[in-house]
């Protein structure tokens, strides 16, 4: 265990400036855009089920609730650009995890150390899919928190005084707990694309991103070619959807929504509906737990699995020959 920590440290350190610092640097921008359009006064207009609400004090009780609950229960989801930024940083991370090892020969250090190959594969699995999430979902949390603030003070200059419903709601205080109840489902279904990012990363000699990228667009079509040359009758959108998509952007945060069609089905019916923002959101967070039981995770969790470990066989074997 010790071990372990000492090596998701060491990831953390040689890539401190990606994974910390390129989001604290977009967070901390995002909250000052936001502090600079409220300082010169961008309109901000309310609107319950279609109707302008000018002043405070003209809303209804349901209203003011409903308010503070679309704020609370939605303003983690003001940091998805962090989230998407997150998707690519999780990806040349991989991409690069173990093949600059062995471009720079430190490989050489790190196996003179009592530390196995398994080991060392793993500590970077862990620094992708749990430790650069919680940071962050923490970035984002705070960036997010400042933003609904700034809002807020923008608000209260239209009449709006939202601060007592909004700190009172229990939307506000359980939505970065839900967000990062998010983290062990996320951690499934980017199993795939981190475990081939690695797998491309420990056997590649050249051109990582080449041949990461390069093989499965190429397979996919190739595959199209033969099928409309030769009539094969195969679906080849579900294969760049289920494998090629699979396989490079299974890191991109809420990706259940794209590969699992229940969840999508639902989320549509959403947004069909005109539901309120914070059933919306529920809605969202309802249909990630949900996604547990479809197939198509486990699959991918499957295939994650296989190519991880043979990220460390190559590993082990690019060394030796």
């Amino acid at each position: 265990m010790n071990t372990m920590k000492w090596l998701i440290q060491r990831e953390y350190w040689e890539n401190k400036g990606m994974l910390f610092w390129a989001p604290a640097i977009v967070g901390s921008l995002m909250v000052l855009f936001s502090g600079v359009m409220v300082a010169f006064g961008m309109n901000m207009n309310v609107q319950i089920d279609g109707e302008k609400i000018a002043r405070f004090h003209e809303m209804t009780t349901i209203q003011r609730h409903d308010v503070a609950n679309a704020f609370g229960a939605a303003f983690p989801m003001v940091a998805t650009p962090l989230y998407i930024l997150m998707a690519f940083l999780i990806f040349f991370y991989c991409l690069g995890a173990l093949h600059d090892d062995r471009r720079d020969r430190s490989i050489l250090f790190w196996k003179s150390l009592p530390v196995s190959d398994t080991e060392t594969v793993l500590s970077k699995v862990a620094m992708a899919l749990v430790a650069a999430p919680l940071i962050v979902a923490v970035i984002g949390f705070a960036s997010s928190f400042a933003i609904l603030l700034i809002g807020s003070i923008a608000l209260s200059f239209h009449g709006l005084n939202v601060f007592s419903d909004l700190m009172s709601s229990t939307a506000l205080w359980l939505s970065p707990f839900r967000m990062l109840s998010l983290i062990p489902i996320y951690l499934l279904w980017a199993l795939p694309t981190v475990g081939w990012l690695l797998m491309v990363s420990s056997w590649a000699r050249s051109k990582v991103f080449l041949w990461a990228v390069g093989a499965p667009l190429m397979s996919g079509a190739l595959l199209a070619w033969a099928n409309a040359g030769f009539k094969l009758g195969l679906n080849i959108e579900w294969y760049f959807t289920q494998v090629v998509l699979r396989l490079l952007g299974s890191v991109l945060p809420g990706n259940w929504m794209i590969f699992d069609e229940g969840a999508r089905r639902a989320m549509e019916q959403a947004e069909r509906g005109d539901l309120p923002p914070a059933s919306q959101v529920a809605v969202f967070y309802n249909e990630a737990y949900a996604s547990l039981a479809s197939p198509t995770l486990w699959i991918g969790v499957a295939a994650g699995v296989a190519m991880i470990a043979a990220a460390i066989y190559l590993r082990r074997w690019r060394e030796e020959n």
